[in-house]
């Protein structure tokens, strides 16, 4: 073995352990988003616009200081509390499951005060009329055997100076909760008391009066206690809140993804199934048809996906502040890669056939072939590379987990398929194993005119674009999902299935009206429910009264308010516009011909718009996922173009007399048995994510699906006659 192939193979080598060491073990090195483990994704929005401009930084960073406080005495690991713009706060809870006490224990301000009652009967019956005095506010206590009370509207004291706060037990066995002042709180409550005996003083949090007992005598210890009618879980909670400390503003919960460990444990049974489906396909029809080539390009797709988890590894490790996380869409990015990976080997295969067909040496077509296919595979990384950037940008949660897995596994797919299957090739011929390369062929010489019809193509997309439009906002806010008009889904399984119609008409009789049921012929026992507004407690409810005997589990429960909708609405619309406007740039530099990279942008607006119509036509909603499919269709489908526009380049300089028509038609029957190739194997591994990946991921693998099969008419039918138009405006 040569010097330099030895070098590379050490190259190599010492990758792969490397990425072994920091993958090892999995469960250690790579985490687990809460899609895949379970637990509660808060956008929290902290209420300043009453304080001053000065008092809204520090609101926002003492509402982090106490939710954190909160937080760890939850006892909950690996939890995240970040600030987002000025007044948004970021919460991740893992493993938190109990929703009700998690959403109780962040939405408390905890704000406590004691406050005088006035015993003046004249001013009492005033109040219970509807005029209160001045300076005096009617109040109602807490519990069942609700006393009205009139209290003064200035607190005597607040609850600021409380240095600890616990569940007792009563006489009687019920719960009260015991107050342990600091030694300044302490001596106020003694003055306090002091002057005050013989009087009620009312203990109002959150406004609300939950007791007002007599003072029947000084209180000299620095303790004290409320009582109420609570049960063991509120006091816990209220006892939490007082001893972390109160909100200096209200909170409220702008956006929440709630996902039960169930299924939790069902999104890494479908992603690990998609995966393995989707690497089976794509490896054995690599096999079958390159058979040589196509073990080698099946090495280095495996070696391409343990890179992919290695620097996942690899980032925890060395970055712990920029933990990478693993999620169910990014597992559908690990599977989506190996499809995309397949394209820089197929297009090397089909180049070094090429070469060989034209009585080129064994050696020198392998050379010529990887030579030929670099430019076009760089060109093709880079704009699906440039997806997913934005995606991160743009994208949240579980979208990032995407983004990153897709620009790791593309890095990682260029670096395999350009340098690792070269150095096998080199190997194997250095040693004499082999002297030529069999591969099946499905695609002989094509002789199509593609631009014969070109009027009827172009005519087709128009009228399947504006019926898929029309469609859209025809159906208005119903075409799109929470995530971007706000709203609440709710999924949960019964242990044995229920009728829609049987829930639909229960959840009426309760009076949520609004709510949309969906169940799915697989999993008949889960059941969708959607709804305009937060209905969780009346749809638990009701499902507890009306199904008693049928237990249930809930699986998610997501809600996005209306203005976090919006923003994310925005922000989807930007990061298509900047992706389209980026490969329009990177394109048009690249081939020196801004006429090619605008007939290419605009076959890509239309695979965007036909795959987003057709979707809504069958009855899906546009969500985040969706617009992550609209991404990666760019990001992908540009490849074909680029592919032929290479080719393009390529015989314009080989046939400098003929006219662009023939060149443009001469290179898409040359590519055309390499598009379909490539889209079908990529096709492979979104059908498997189509059937294995769940719920969550098929309708994004049914977007995917139209616009990877819309990209290749696109290619063939949209981009040729625009380039001519461009051209032919161009040279005018």
């Amino acid at each position: 073995m040569s010097k330099g192939l030895r070098n590379r193979f050490l190259l190599i080598l010492g990758i792969i352990v490397a990425c072994v060491v920091f993958s090892w073990p999995i469960n250690k090195r790579i985490n687990l988003g809460l899609d895949l483990k379970g637990g509660m994704h808060l956008i929290l929005k902290v209420e300043t616009e009453s304080l001053p401009d000065k008092a809204k930084n520090d609101a926002v960073l003492r509402a982090i200081e106490i939710l954190r406080n909160r937080i760890d005495s939850l006892g909950v690991g690996e939890t995240l509390i970040q600030r987002q713009g000025d007044n948004q706060l970021l919460v991740q809870l893992p493993g938190v499951t109990d929703r009700e006490k998690a959403v109780e224990m962040v939405k408390r301000v905890a704000h406590l005060e004691f406050r005088l009652v006035n015993s003046d009967q004249t001013k009492y019956q005033e109040a219970i009329k509807g005029t209160a005095p001045a300076g005096f506010e009617l109040k109602y206590t807490k519990g069942e055997h609700t006393e009205p009370v009139l209290v003064e509207s200035k607190p005597i004291m607040g609850g600021e100076a409380i240095s600890d706060a616990k569940v007792d037990f009563d006489q009687m066995g019920g719960q009260r909760i015991s107050l342990s002042f600091n030694s300044t709180g302490a001596k106020d409550f003694a003055d306090l008391t002091t002057k005050h005996v013989g009087e009620r003083l009312a203990i109002v949090l959150d406004g609300e009066v939950l007791s007002a007992p007599n003072i029947r005598e000084p209180i000299l210890t620095g303790n004290a206690e409320i009582t109420g009618q609570f049960t063991f879980d509120e006091a816990s909670l209220l006892a939490l809140a007082l001893r972390s400390g109160s909100l200096p503003v209200p909170i409220h919960i702008e956006e929440e993804r709630t996902i039960g460990p169930l299924l939790g444990k069902d999104s890494i049974h479908s992603g690990i199934r998609a995966t393995v489906f989707g690497s089976v396909f794509v490896l054995a029809f690599m096999i079958l048809y390159y058979w040589l080539g196509g073990m080698i390009a099946s090495v280095a797709l495996l070696m391409n996906l343990l890179m992919i988890i290695g620097a996942m590894g690899f980032i925890n490790i060395m970055l712990p502040a920029s933990q990478v996380t693993l999620t169910l869409p990014g597992i559908a990015g690990i599977v989506l890669t190996l499809g995309m990976a397949v394209d820089a080997n197929v297009l090397i295969n089909e180049r070094i056939r090429e070469e060989l067909e034209n009585g080129r040496p064994l050696a020198a077509a392998l050379a010529s072939g990887y030579d030929r296919a670099l430019s076009a595979i760089i060109d093709s990384h880079v704009t699906s590379l440039i997806a997913s950037v934005l995606l991160f940008q743009f994208g949240s949660g579980p979208i990032k987990g995407f983004a990153v897995t897709l620009f790791v596994g593309l890095a990682a797919s260029l670096f395999t398929a350009v340098y690792v299957t070269r150095a096998m090739f080199d190997y194997l011929l250095e040693n004499r194993h082999i002297t030529t390369l069999k591969m099946l062929r499905l695609f002989k010489h094509t002789n199509i005119n593609f631009l014969k019809s070109m009027y009827f193509f172009l005519l087709l997309s128009a009228v399947v674009t504006a019926a898929g439009l029309s469609v859209i906002v025809a159906k208005k806010n119903m075409a799109y999902g929470i995530d971007f008009v706000g709203g609440q889904v709710q999924e949960y399984r019964f242990k044995k299935a229920v009728p829609a119609e049987k829930i639909r008409q229960a959840l009426k009789d309760a009076n949520v009206k609004d709510a949309v049921i969906q169940q799915f012929e697989k999993n008949p026992e889960d059941v969708i429910v959607r709804s305009s507004e937060d209905t969780y407690e009346k749809v638990v409810e009701t499902f507890k009264k009306e199904f008693k005997d049928n237990s249930f589990e809930t699986l998610r429960i997501e809600k996005v308010g209306p203005v976090v909708g919006k923003n994310l609405r925005e922000r989807a619309l930007w990061a298509i516009v900047l992706a389209l406007g980026s490969i329009l740039v990177y394109v048009g530099i690249r081939f020196k011909n801004f006429g090619f990279a605008a007939a290419g942008v605009i076959a890509l607006i239309h695979d965007i718009l036909v795959a987003l119509g057709l979707s809504v036509m069958l009855g899906r909603q546009i969500d985040l996922l969706v617009v992550t499919a609209l991404l990666t269709i760019a990001g992908y489908s540009i490849n074909d173009t680029i592919i032929v526009f290479d080719r393009v380049r390529e015989n314009m300089l080989k046939n400098k007399k003929m006219p662009l028509a023939e060149v443009i038609n001469f290179s898409i029957n040359q590519t055309l048995g390499r598009t379909i190739l490539t889209t079908f194997v990529t096709l492979l591994v979104v059908v498997a994510l189509f059937f294995f990946g769940g719920e969550v991921l098929n309708t994004f693998s049914l977007v995917l699906m139209i616009g990877f099969i819309c990209g290749v008419y696109s290619t063939m039918y949209i981009v040729t006659p625009l380039v001519l138009v461009f051209q032919k405006k161009w040279q005018q």
